[in-house]
């Protein structure tokens, strides 16, 4: 988030930036210094079933060259521009996006060693609303593995951070680790996260070679792993070549992969009913504002006529079952007129057209305008007098700022990031009126930019 302080222990460098600058480095120690038994039970994890030391693969120390060219098909955190996942947790809708932002981080994992890593934003909504925000690093050794370096984790309610827990860094918590075997083969084992009473999973390879349902057609030879939490259950991990992780099933949760680019980008313009769905959502957003409810309602229809139009072969399947529902929500909603629910309900339509575009459109151009839709959101949520839903509105737009605000000229992101603070300020205030004229009149700046210039 582009007002969160950088965590101790990193240095923050353009991609394209030099170095951080430090003592000279320390010899490399041969092997990572483990969690000893004592650690494990006063976590509470004395009793797990673990892999015998000799079964593991994440024992030795790492040699990284250059960290940041990740080359395993498995886990190719360096070329997954954008993702997004859909799934169910305690019930409820669950969506994610996780983005490779344009920045890498160094850490210092071991006395005097340090290591370039890619950083990658997580972003989570129940029901559409944020829950849990991340960064996370990564980077692939020489033998073609790749490591976890720690992550900053921020859990919502209401839009406030409630808890950072889970929060780690590899030199300053524990040692890093192995997320990605280089040629994982059945019975290896590797805890991808290794603090005891922070984050613990061990992983073993249960299988390999399988082909499994993509996007966007069969995708064949990823990995089943077997996942040990730190409760002691175990469930199964699904990794797929040119997707990293891929399906997880726990004790009735599921997050599933529905797109991922550039793995799913296609070669073509956006089609048209995409194009129209969009625009439609759009007018119905306006018309519900304008408690014009027969447009709205004409506006839905030419949204659903645009879907059902759409050839169903083109839609990932997890993304069509996201948008059928939004449909249907916006008619619900606007059968009721209710003008909170149906002003959401638009916003959720235009949200799953840009995730079915995201296959057509650079990732910055969708990311720039799902930041214009929860501004949107800021208008809707302030009009119901709803402090918590603007408040959550913002923190979410602080974040996906960060995602396309590199493609920005300097005015354009200069203009973007007062305005951002100008919103957030009104929340601070408890301001609704103030944060709702500011949201419009970032619509209009919004209105005049195109990533790139």
């Amino acid at each position: 988030m582009f007002r969160t302080p950088t965590a101790l222990g990193i240095c923050i460098v353009a991609v394209s930036g030099a170095g951080c600058g430090g003592s000279d480095a320390a010899p490399a120690p041969a092997t990572l210094a483990q969690p000893t038994q004592a650690q494990l039970e006063t976590a509470g994890l004395g009793k797990l079933k673990l892999a015998q030391q000799s079964d593991r693969v994440d024992v030795d120390a790492p040699t990284f060259s250059d960290p940041t060219d990740v080359t395993n098909p498995l886990f190719p955190i360096s070329d997954l521009q954008s993702v997004v996942f859909s799934g169910r947790v305690e019930g409820r809708r669950f969506h994610t996006e996780t983005t490779l932002l344009p920045e890498t981080r160094f850490v210092e994992w071991a006395p005097g060693q340090q290591v370039e890593t890619l950083v990658s934003q997580y972003l989570a909504y129940i029901d559409g609303r944020i829950t849990e925000a991340a960064i996370d690093r990564y980077a692939q050794a020489d033998d073609g593995s790749v490591w976890y370096f720690g992550e900053d984790v921020y859990d919502y309610r209401d839009g406030q951070v409630i808890t950072t827990e889970g929060t780690w860094l590899a030199g300053r918590d524990g040692p890093p680790s192995m997320i990605m075997p280089g040629d994982p083969q059945v019975g290896q084992v590797a805890r991808a996260e290794n603090i005891p009473g922070i984050a613990f999973e061990e992983v073993a390879v249960k299988k390999t070679g399988k082909t499994v349902d993509g996007p966007t057609g069969p995708v064949q030879s990823a990995m089943v792993g077997a996942e040990t939490h730190d409760d002691g259950a175990v469930s199964d991990k699904i990794f797929a070549p040119g997707y990293g992780e891929f399906f997880t099933r726990d004790r009735g949760e599921v997050e599933a992969l529905a797109l991922a680019v550039p793995t799913d980008a296609a070669d073509a313009p956006p089609p048209p009913e995409l194009e129209s769905l969009s625009a439609a959502a759009g007018k119905s957003f306006n018309a519900i504002r304008s408690g014009d409810w027969n447009a709205a309602a004409s506006d839905r229809r030419a949204a659903a006529r645009a879907w059902d139009s759409y050839p169903a072969h083109e839609a990932p399947r997890r993304l069509g079952l996201e948008m059928g529902r939004a449909l249907e929500a916006l008619a619900a909603a606007i059968d009721a007129r209710d003008e909170a629910r149906a002003g959401t309900a638009s916003i959720d339509v235009a949200q799953s057209s840009l995730d079915l575009m995201l296959r057509y459109r650079p990732p910055a151009e969708i990311d720039l305008a799902r930041f214009e839709l929860w501004a949107r959101q800021i208008l809707v949520d302030s009009a119901a007098g709803d402090l918590g839903g603007v408040t959550g509105d913002v923190a979410t737009m602080e974040w996906i700022r960060d995602r396309f605000a590199a493609s920005l000229d300097g005015v354009d992101r200069t203009r973007v990031d007062t305005q951002l603070l100008a919103l957030s300020e009104s929340v601070t205030d408890k301001d609704l009126a103030a944060a709702r004229a500011e949201a419009s009149d970032l619509r209009d700046t919004l209105a005049g930019i195109q990533p790139g210039g």
